[in-house]
């Protein structure tokens, strides 16, 4: 059995570039004010994007997106062109509403081979849309795509590789199929993704209907990630744990989150110290055992305030290092929060 590695040096980093958003998603922290409140509301700096890269070579891989629109953030080209030039890899996978973009933006994507978006887009139309992603456009969204394959044809690219990712609520339940015809007319892949429930909220939005109907749509036999967890015994967002190994989460100003759910507390700050110091400080370290049920939970780890460990706690299914070697990428729609 391997041991768990010593010193963590991760090849993938996710640094937030934006905690703004334009839309009120009705369940979502940074919508309702809670991340704004935790972790603040901003904008990640080219100078700070910059930093991180020239100091730290062994980077190969950066997602950008977690709480906040990738796209509005104003330095984002500069980012983009920056880290292709540096043969750095830079996606949007965790996901990204695409309401509000520039074309001199979007051609930038394709010219500088962005790797992929995380399309969230969760109706057919404007109607079904604007139920959750609230002072969204549908149509915006769907000509800023179509925009994207332009461009990709200009170039001959298949970048950015682009996924519709549909969370199934009971309002939109029905519209499915439709959807999937929709994203695979614009050469888009589709993932069908079960709601947060209440992950984090006390009330579960727009519960699925017909239970049926989402548990063979999603290929999972379940239609909600309580029935998620009863039938497979895991949390159905378990591996975003892992991002303390694998790809761990910083802020737009250099705070060091852990995984992308956190925005709680932190474990320190990259822009400040050295990433490898922050990475394997006392604080991190600790974290990563309490996950593996190594150490007792502290309450100054942030770790104590999700539910996912609070999970973990009562059934006493820790994380083995194996678990995490044998998971791949954490970088898709399909473990996104």
């Amino acid at each position: 059995m391997a041991s768990t590695p010593k010193e963590i040096q991760p090849s993938k980093i996710r640094l937030d570039v934006s905690t703004v958003c334009q839309l009120r998603c009705p369940t979502c922290p940074t919508a309702n004010g809670k991340v704004a409140a935790a972790i603040g509301s901003g904008f990640l700096k080219y100078s700070d994007f910059k930093q991180i890269i020239d100091n730290n070579s062994f980077i190969k891989e950066i997602e950008l997106s977690n709480y906040g629109e990738i796209f509005l953030n104003p330095e984002l080209i500069d980012m983009i062109k920056y880290a292709y030039e540096k043969n750095v890899a830079v996606c949007a996978n965790n996901g990204a509403n695409l309401n509000t973009m520039t074309d001199e933006l979007i051609e930038s994507l394709v010219k500088y081979r962005f790797k992929g978006i995380t399309c969230s887009i969760d109706g057919i139309d404007n109607k079904t849309y604007q139920i959750y992603r609230q002072r969204g456009n549908f149509d915006n969204v769907i000509n800023n795509i179509k925009a994207i394959n332009r461009y990709k044809k200009k170039y001959n690219s298949p970048y950015p590789k682009l996924l519709w990712q549909f969370v199934a609520f009971g309002h939109n339940e029905g519209f499915v199929d439709r959807a999937r015809e929709m994203a695979q007319d614009l050469g888009m892949d589709f993932f069908l993704k079960l709601s947060w429930g209440n992950m984090f909220s006390d009330k579960v939005f727009s519960p699925v209907k017909d239970k049926e109907h989402i548990s063979k749509e999603t290929g999972l036999g379940v239609a909600n990630r309580d029935e998620y967890y009863q039938k497979y015994g895991v949390n159905y967002i378990r591996p975003l744990c892992f991002m303390l190994w694998k790809n761990p989460q910083i802020n737009f100003d250099g705070r060091m989150l852990g995984c992308n759910v956190n925005f709680w507390e932190d474990y320190g700050n990259v822009f400040k110290d050295n990433l490898i110091s922050v990475l394997n400080n006392e604080k991190m370290s600790y974290a990563r055992s309490m996950l593996m049920g190594k150490k007792p939970a502290r309450d100054d780890i942030p770790c104590v305030k999700c539910k996912l460990y609070n999970t973990m706690l009562e059934d006493k299914h820790w994380i083995s290092w194996e678990e995490i070697k044998r998971s791949g990428k954490v970088t898709h729609g399909s473990i996104s929060v």
